[in-house]
């Protein structure tokens, strides 16, 4: 696990440098995409430079992680409606390159087993873009979620709605119960893990991320296992972290070739 501590804006660029690298080294690359607030900042990145040096999304598909149950198909916080807002219209993806668990599903079961079924079929993701919860949590996999999980139907905690209501106008009733996502093992199967955490909110959770005991009560600790992440973080983010300065060390040393 690479702990990169870096300004917000220096993490979207880092990221986006991952995604372009990708891109331009194999166009049919499969993308994972994530919601909230932590990748929009890298979102606008890859818009300016598909806008203004023609990074291509044309050939890639891209898939997300989670998905709203019960929310209407017009619905504005719909996952799949926030992910056409902030990128995929904004780019050149190819008409239906970007899927998303189906969260208006008839069978749910069913639906989830689709998904997992349409990812192995692209290949599975090449790099996986992701954020963390205040309490640990990945996509929608909350504390107590198998490490082993795959694309399923959660239950939401309070404390994720809570954090989510800002977003339905402050109003927690409005913020669904239930979500569809993929699951860790699901996750764990993407070939690079991007994950952004900025503010000292998220501070509790990176410490247990990248220092802590892989456990399902922290679900982001799962990524300890994975031989390839990069953990992108603002101060405020890393003011947990007991290895912070040596962090900071390593990536001020890193050469220049190597990449994230």
């Amino acid at each position: 696990m690479e702990v990169v501590i870096a300004p917000a804006p220096e993490l979207a660029r880092i990221a986006a440098d991952a995604v372009e690298r990708l891109l331009r080294a194999r166009p049919t690359a499969v993308l994972g995409l994530a919601t909230g607030s932590s990748p929009l900042a890298v979102y606008d990145e890859l818009v300016r430079r598909h806008t203004e040096q023609g990074l291509s999304f044309a050939h890639a598909r891209a898939f997300m992680l989670d998905e709203y149950v019960g929310l209407a198909a017009d619905h504005p916080e719909r996952y799949r409606n926030v992910i056409e807002k902030e990128i995929a219209s904004r780019v050149d993806f190819a008409p239906g390159a970007v899927q998303g668990p189906d969260g208006l599903a008839q069978d749910v079961t069913g639906a989830c087993a689709d998904y997992e079924r349409a990812i192995a079929d692209a290949g599975g993701v090449d790099l996986q873009i992701l954020g963390i919860g205040t309490d640990g949590h990945v996509a929608f996999n909350e504390p107590g979620s198998s490490l082993a999980s795959r694309t399923r139907i959660k239950t939401l905690t309070r404390q994720t709605r809570e954090d989510n209501a800002r977003f339905f106008g402050g109003d927690v009733d409005q913020v669904p119960t239930h979500c569809l996502t993929q699951g860790l093992a699901t996750i764990m199967a993407a070939r690079h893990l991007v994950l952004l955490a900025t503010g000292r909110g998220k501070a509790e959770a990176v410490h247990q991320l990248a220092e802590g005991p892989v456990s399902a009560m922290w679900p982001a600790t799962v990524l300890q296992h994975h031989p390839h992440v990069t953990v992108l973080v603002d101060d405020a983010a890393a003011s947990r972290l007991q290895l912070a300065d040596y962090y900071r060390e390593t990536y001020a040393a890193k050469p220049g070739w190597q990449g994230l």
